[in-house]
């Protein structure tokens, strides 16, 4: 395959599938989308390999599944502050944000400031970012020290009060995943979901009691005692 935005775009469109939009529509996906699976978007990211500028003219085509692939294609290095100042304020579902974050956000220079910095924003999918940034950190980044994440934990827990579905759940999401990275911050995640749990919340005792249902677990301790 050809890698450019036209003939990526022409097969993503032959690739097309209306139940699986229909599906996705249920899950709060927008309707700019052909219902191409993820792992079929990966497929011709890996075709296609690392192309700063493909990804530019993916992303502009405002289409999912281009996004999603944009996210996929991009290089790292080559990614401005400014491009993901652009691109999370465009940001329309959860998993555009999801896949972005993960793929592409978490292994740039700027990727603990943005969390830091998203996390205070009022923006659902932007304040959603900073959380998902945090969780893909905590799994992507293998030479980071405890205390990156622990600086993380007081913005968790000041954040667990914000009821909207997608915040609270990348809220959870962060905190569950800084748990899961090592005994150390297992320890010190629950200690933080206990106090979340005491905050007169819903998201919160929701969060706080979904975190320490996982983290305490024989399967999740064992895990941790051998590594």
């Amino acid at each position: 395959m050809k890698a450019n935005c036209g003939a990526i775009i022409r097969r993503l469109k032959f690739l097309a599938d209306p139940k699986a939009v229909e599906g996705m529509a249920r899950f709060g996906i927008p309707n700019n989308t052909y219902g191409v699976s993820i792992p079929e978007i990966r497929r011709i990211a890996k075709e296609a390999g690392k192309n700063h500028q493909l990804a530019q003219e993916l992303w502009k085509s405002g289409m999912h599944e281009a996004r999603i692939l944009a996210c996929m294609v991009d290089d790292p290095d080559a990614v401005s502050e400014g491009q993901l100042e652009k691109w999370v304020m465009d940001f329309d579902s959860w998993d555009v944000c999801d896949q972005c974050c993960s793929n592409l956000f978490d292994k740039t220079g700027f990727a603990r400031v943005k969390a830091v910095e998203w996390s205070r924003r009022k923006e659902e999918f932007v304040k959603r970012a900073g959380f998902v940034l945090m969780a893909a950190l905590a799994v992507h980044d293998k030479k980071a020290s405890d205390e990156e994440f622990l600086r993380f934990l007081p913005i968790i827990k000041r954040e667990a009060r914000d009821e909207r579905n997608f915040v609270k759940k990348a809220v959870n999401w962060g905190l569950r995943q800084i748990g899961k990275r090592n005994k150390n911050l297992n320890k010190a995640a629950i200690n933080s979901a206990k106090e979340i749990q005491q905050i007169n919340s819903k998201s919160a005792k929701w969060i706080a009691s979904d975190a320490l249902r996982e983290l305490t677990t024989r399967a999740v301790q064992k895990k941790l005692e051998l590594r």
